[in-house]
């Protein structure tokens, strides 16, 4: 009976995306009285359809932030071009000194990356994909230079609408 009135402690929303907690820091400020402790998060949420964001989130709790940090990445998705399971073509993402070179793969090669550019990959809905990190293994920038390099990605009919021209004559 006591149970009706009580609110759920955390509903859950299935709204169909991937989301994946890439990192998790704990956080000081020194005040007056003391350090105040929080935790930051970051957070991957994709579609596996070809959108995909990254957000952060800052809280005393834990939960709290992964939940502010999967609300900031939903905010921030992109769409990105894929062709059958891989990218149109090869793309070098860059953010900082972070860089991130992503080439196209044939079927059956797989998602061959790091932690956090593999969790971007398979977010987006990426299957077949060769990825080399240069500069930084920072998460957050590897993360960063993934997505700039992503969204930079255009198929051919993309290509062919901005210059006028037909596909053919593009790819030629």
């Amino acid at each position: 009976m006591a149970r009706e009135n009580r609110p759920q402690r955390r509903q859950e929303e299935n709204d169909g995306l991937i989301k994946k907690t890439i990192q998790i820091n704990r956080v000081s400020k020194t005040v007056k009285g003391g350090k105040n402790m929080r935790f930051a998060a970051l957070v991957v949420v994709g579609d596996g359809n070809g959108r995909v964001g990254y957000g952060t989130g800052k809280s005393k709790e834990v939960p709290e932030a992964i939940e502010k940090a999967t609300q900031a990445a939903k905010k921030n998705m992109i769409r990105v071009a894929i062709v059958d399971t891989t990218i149109p073509h090869g793309v070098l993402g860059k953010f900082g000194k972070g860089a991130v070179l992503m080439l196209p793969a044939a079927e059956g090669t797989g998602v061959i990356a790091g932690g956090p550019v593999r969790a971007v990959m398979e977010a987006a809905g990426i299957k077949n994909i060769r990825t080399k990190s240069h500069g930084t293994q920072n998460p957050g920038n590897c993360i960063k230079a993934t997505v700039a390099g992503l969204a930079e990605l255009k198929t051919a009919e993309e290509i062919a609408a901005l210059r006028g021209k037909t596909v053919e004559e593009i790819v030629g």
